[in-house]
């Protein structure tokens, strides 16, 4: 299954306004780092292939970039990785890591899938699903549903989420699994949450 192209993800994204990390796509190193000096340190570098679903099995990811030099080096090491098409330059997010996926049934169309994000989601399996489309209300009760809503809501030193929107990228999230016939699967983990917003930081769209 075919991973949509970089740039017709991101047109996906900003035309059904589901928030995301400002993300660049570059194969040169020297347009990468002004862009990384443009958006600010730290950022976080990636590579992109429609041929790696997992970029963290091949150390594909490198994160907290603190300066020129570290760039550098950082680029030139995921340069060496096979079969990709690009390295994404990206600003560093801050928040609680979260996890919203689809996948088209063959019976009942879109379901949509929500939970706690990174490491969580594979070792808890702390995930909420619905059948869509979806309204507001609905995602709400899907985002109260998972074990993991206190650390959502704040908890102890650990900032909280701004619910409201995270709940309103769920639905955008629904409104563009139902509309683009062609897309199989949605997997934007992590994204991340606090107080202020809510951005998709990993996109992956399956045609």
């Amino acid at each position: 299954m075919p991973i949509l192209e970089f740039e017709k993800t991101k047109t996906l994204l900003k035309k059904y306004n589901i928030p995301f990390c400002e993300t660049e796509i570059f194969n040169s190193s020297v347009k990468a780092l002004n862009f990384a000096k443009q958006i600010g340190f730290p950022v976080v570098l990636k590579i992109h292939s429609s041929k790696i679903f997992h970029k963290s099995e091949v150390k594909g990811v490198k994160l907290g970039i603190n300066n020129e030099q570290e760039f550098v080096k950082a680029w030139n090491e995921l340069a060496k990785i096979k079969d990709i098409e690009g390295i994404l330059v990206q600003k560093t997010a801050e928040g609680v890591e979260m996890v919203i996926g689809m996948k088209k049934d063959d019976q009942f169309g879109p379901v949509l899938m929500f939970g706690l994000g990174g490491i969580f989601v594979e070792v808890l399996k702390d995930v909420a699903f619905r059948v869509g489309p979806l309204n507001t209300s609905e995602a709400l009760a899907m985002i109260q549903e998972i074990k993991g809503f206190k650390l959502l809501q704040g908890y102890r030193n650990q900032k909280g989420v701004n619910i409201n929107q995270l709940a309103k990228t769920i639905v955008q999230v629904s409104h563009l699994a139902e509309k683009e016939k062609n897309i199989l699967a949605i997997d934007f983990n992590p994204v991340i949450g606090n107080p202020k917003s809510v951005l998709v930081v990993d996109f992956r769209i399956v045609v």
